[in-house]
């Protein structure tokens, strides 16, 4: 990367693309905090990646959808003596099925996680990452986050939430020297479907979590020049048409791509 943070929290560090970007960044010399609910796997990681690169990896056991996950994230973050200046928000999952069928307790937990907890944690820890040199705001959204889609209405309205926010954020820091980005993957070839317990959210062009993360990284060497990033040429060709139709025309196609029409 052109200038490496020295320090970069990353939830959902347990596989995908959050495995994925802790080695790029351990790769390239910064220390890690692995987040997520999994012990056993971010032991492992952590324990990889100090062997080969010589980091300091720190595996945090959390789940994100608890009360106040970010406030305590942040708390043992000063606990362990960690400085960060970056954070890569990619924990995140979906529910499949029509709303008023959703069970509450499960919409409940996918706002905290994919909505409260990115917010929270990225105002905690904003101010560190714009007094850092080598700062990095990475929000993982999805092609998702460029429509309504029926059957996946809450996964797709979170994932736009966290695009508009990562968006205005990207304004507002110009000139810092923070690098933000909104990376929005399609499909990809993670755990993310058999935790939904559906298939219906592989629309699109699908891509290995190595591809997705190349793309990432290219964006933050480059400076993150643009706000977000679709990956996939045909993902970016769908949400830019997607814009250029009135909204009923693209839930129909929305629709017909996830199964939910009767």
């Amino acid at each position: 990367m052109r200038a490496a943070p020295r320090c970069v929290v990353i939830t959902g560090a347990s596989s995908g693309f959050g495995a994925e970007f802790a080695r790029r960044f351990a790769a390239e010399g910064a220390d890690v905090v692995l987040v997520a609910r999994r012990r056993d796997r971010l032991e492992a990681l952590a324990a990889e990646l100090e062997s080969r690169h010589g980091v300091r990896a720190t595996p945090i056991v959390l789940d994100l959808a608890a009360p106040a996950a970010a406030a305590a994230l942040v708390d043992e973050l000063a606990a362990q003596d960690l400085t960060v200046d970056g954070l890569i928000a990619n924990a995140g999952f979906g529910i499949d099925g029509r709303f008023a069928e959703a069970d509450p307790a499960r919409v409940s937990a996918l706002l905290a996680v994919n909505v409260v907890a990115v917010t929270e944690l990225t105002r905690l820890l904003l101010p560190r990452l714009l007094d850092a040199p080598s700062g990095v705001l990475v929000t993982v959204t999805s092609t998702a986050a460029y429509q309504p889609i029926p059957t996946i209405a809450l996964y797709a309205a979170s994932k736009s939430y966290v695009r508009s926010l990562t968006e205005a954020l990207w304004h507002e820091t110009r000139g810092s020297g923070l690098r933000v980005l909104a990376l929005a993957p399609g499909p990809s070839e993670t755990e993310f479907f058999s935790a939904a317990g559906s298939e219906r959210f592989k629309v699109g062009q699908t891509l290995p979590v190595p591809t997705v993360v190349d793309a990432a990284m290219r964006e933050l060497d480059k400076g993150a020049p643009r706000p977000s990033r679709i990956v996939g040429w045909r993902n970016a060709a769908v949400a830019g048409a997607n814009r250029l139709v009135p909204t009923r025309v693209s839930l129909a196609a929305a629709a017909r791509a996830t199964g939910a029409t009767r």
